[in-house]
């Protein structure tokens, strides 16, 4: 049986930092992946990865259908295309651990949906923190927010099981709200506690930018609002879990400024986790 990996990377101006993503995608120890590359710049990034000695065959290489469509434009231009039994995302300035696809694989055996612990850095790849570092364990829809608090596009997912499609009309927690419609069909997935994802924080990351408070809170409530609306035929228990945790993370957006402002380079997630230890106890 197939256990081909197509692995979804949306580039836009990425020539600074694809190599280092591609590089590790060619590390994997599981070999039988596909790596689709989707240009929303207009961009030749077969090319470019080939002057680097970089080029693979088994790379794929598209387009958005224009410039600067946004992630979830260019992600949703491989996903229509796939034919591989799984999917990942990687996202161009982020790496893989080496065996991240190799775990990723043997539970996807028993589960849908696979997800990682993070090992968070600088972009000069400074280690930071982890994020949902721990033991292996299944996990419910309401559960999966209180271990990996940031970063939903760290996910493995079967595509005979569940699949979705990002949303361009959302601003922000797109990566989570296509996480809700894999847990559409999938009742319980498996966070695998090891950081196999290298999450690279930016100034202009989304978890950790200034400016972007509004459009975060807005985002968060209109997931809530799909939750409380049943879009995604999930169980009173699994809304409530997940609700929960987003009632926490838009108090701790409309305080993330006045805490950076007296912390400088504070994370959002050493800020948020605080507040949602003391709601857990």
């Amino acid at each position: 049986m197939s256990q081909t990996v197509a692995i979804v990377t949306p580039a836009y101006k990425a020539q600074s930092t694809l190599t280092t993503t591609v590089r590790s995608v060619l590390d994997q120890t599981h070999a039988d992946w596909q790596h689709w590359i989707v240009a929303d710049d207009g961009f030749d990034y077969g090319a470019f990865l080939h002057e680097y000695g970089l080029n693979d065959p088994r790379q794929v290489f598209l387009a958005s259908g224009g410039t600067g469509l946004g992630a979830s434009v260019a992600r949703n231009a491989a996903l229509e295309r796939l034919d591989t039994p799984y999917a990942a995302l990687l996202d161009a300035d982020d790496r893989l651990k080496p065996q991240k696809l190799e775990r990723a694989v043997a539970a996807l055996a028993g589960f849908g949906i696979v997800t990682t612990a993070l090992d968070v850095m600088s972009d000069g790849f400074h280690h930071l923190r982890f994020v949902g570092a721990g033991p292996d364990r299944v996990l419910t829809p309401g559960e999966h927010k209180w271990v990996s608090l940031s970063m939903d596009a760290m996910v493995v997912w079967d595509r005979r099981r569940g699949d979705g499609r990002f949303d361009p009309e959302m601003s922000n927690m797109t990566d989570l709200e296509f996480l809700l419609q894999l847990y559409s069909t999938n009742p319980q997935s498996y966070h695998l506690g090891s950081p196999l994802h290298d999450y690279i924080k930016r100034d202009g990351s989304m978890s950790n930018a200034r400016d972007v408070t509004a459009g975060m809170i807005a985002s968060k409530r209109e997931i809530i609002a799909r939750l409380e609306g049943g879009r995604y035929g999930l169980s009173e228990a699994d809304v409530a879990g997940m609700v929960g945790f987003l009632d926490i993370s838009i108090m701790a957006e409309a305080a993330y400024g006045a805490a950076m402002a007296a912390r400088p380079g504070l994370l959002f997630e050493d800020h948020i986790e605080p507040m949602l230890s003391a709601r857990a106890s």
